[in-house]
């Protein structure tokens, strides 16, 4: 397969709703600046661009340009997994210059950001009270309590795989010395459109890049292993991993390769496709959104807990008949079992014993992912505050085998120490 830039493509990301739109096949700046004018009718623009991207290529500087008399403000830098205080401060920097599009050039601590910040802005919020009653309402309660949908658009540029852009929920942490990822749900308006460019994600360091695309995975294998999935789910999930793993591991030999990228970008909207069909996640989600705020990249926290969570799972007789059918899956790609053979020689010796959490290990080191807290610089001293925050996220009740003790997220976190 190959990939030419030259043709504008735009269409739904999935066939059962109209948000996010996605376009590819112009270079990122140009497509920005044609959407914004001709799809959103924007004029007055905001955008929030990553610092690394900004210091160390062009790629701002173009957008810049592209959009010319449009932008009104500029935010560069954040930090990682969307801190509360910065946000505020965004949407106080951006209120007084009234956009109505928020532009997102980065990897899913910034598309976060923005999610949450236009839903401020149509609140008239600026303040970490009025962030507070946005966390804290629910669905149902936002008529009644008078809170406004958003009304400023978002275009996400995405530089990795995380898929945040495919959804309206955002995690932003606090600033309070918890590190507690809390989870935001505005009304479903934003990301509006997502420009797709695998040139301009040849600038993401190779590690952001491979282990967002393992967070994709996780969102197939969680969805996949769940005990309350469904056929949509199933089927989104299964496309997935083999649209993903095999373009991760050609993205990683040969990181040149556009259109093993753009074969990952697509994949990452198969996996959000099945969590958008309702399957509650597991623990290694659970886990990941409260180990991200020790520090841990985004990606990077499903590297090391997915395998792990699996492996419990499967000790505590959890939902084998999944893990059992996503292994299975997995194995249907020859490159998946290219990696068996390399490694263990006698192929079908070896699948009799390999279960699911060791075909995961297998794909995630074959691409140099980190698989322990050791290898992310999580120390012991710290298995203590993560398994109790832990408790707190909304996925852990929703594991294969709901998750209520903290001897149980504590005997997770020991598999994975070292």
């Amino acid at each position: 397969m190959t990939f030419r830039y030259g043709i504008d493509h735009l269409e739904p990301a999935f066939d059962d709703r109209t948000i996010p739109y996605i376009t590819w096949g112009l270079r990122y700046d140009e497509a920005t600046a044609h959407h914004i004018e001709a799809t959103l009718n924007g004029s007055r623009v905001y955008i929030i661009a990553s610092a690394s991207l900004s210091k160390n290529t062009n790629a701002l500087k173009r957008l810049e340009k592209a959009l010319g008399d449009k932008v009104v403000g500029l935010r560069v830098g954040m930090t990682p997994h969307t801190h509360w205080d910065e946000v505020v401060a965004i949407a106080k920097d951006a209120a007084p210059k009234n956009p109505d599009v928020i532009v997102t050039l980065g990897a899913g601590s910034l598309t976060d950001a923005a999610k949450v910040i236009a839903w401020m802005l149509a609140n008239g919020i600026t303040d970490a009270a009025g962030l507070e009653r946005l966390v804290e309402v629910k669905a149902e309660n936002r008529e009644a309590a008078g809170i406004k949908d958003p009304v400023v658009r978002h275009v996400a540029i995405p530089t990795s795989l995380s898929g945040g852009e495919y959804q309206s929920i955002a995690g932003v942490t606090r600033d309070d010395g918890s590190n507690r990822k809390c989870l935001f749900e505005p009304p479903t308006r934003n990301p509006s459109l997502v420009v797709l460019d695998p040139e301009l994600t040849t600038t993401t360091p190779e590690r952001i890049w491979l282990s967002t695309g393992v967070r994709a995975v996780d969102h197939c294998v969680e969805t996949l292993c769940s005990l309350l999935s469904n056929e949509k789910g199933d089927s989104e999930s299964e496309k997935g991993l083999l649209r993903l793993v095999p373009a991760l591991i050609q993205t990683h030999r040969d990181p040149a390769d556009l259109a093993a990228r753009f074969e990952t970008q697509r994949g990452v909207i198969l996996a959000m496709s099945a969590v958008g069909s309702g399957v509650p996640l597991g623990a290694s989600h659970a886990i990941g959104h409260q180990l991200g705020p020790l520090g841990v990249g985004h990606g990077e926290t499903s590297c090391i807990m997915l395998p792990a969570v699996c492996k419990w799972n499967a000790k505590v007789g959890a939902n084998n008949d999944r893990q059992a059918y996503t292994r299975k899956v997995l194995l249907q790609s020859s490159v998946v079992r290219e990696l068996v053979k390399a490694k263990h020689g006698d192929y079908d010796a070896a699948v009799e014993k390999l279960d699911l959490g060791d075909i995961l290990d297998l794909i995630f080191r074959e691409i140099g992912m980190p698989r322990s807290l050791k290898d992310v610089g999580v120390g012991r001293d710290k298995l203590d505050v993560l398994a109790e925050n832990s408790l707190k996220d909304h996925w852990i009740q929703t594991n294969a085998k709901p998750i209520t003790e903290k001897s149980d997220v504590l005997e997770i976190l020991e598999m994975v120490v070292e």
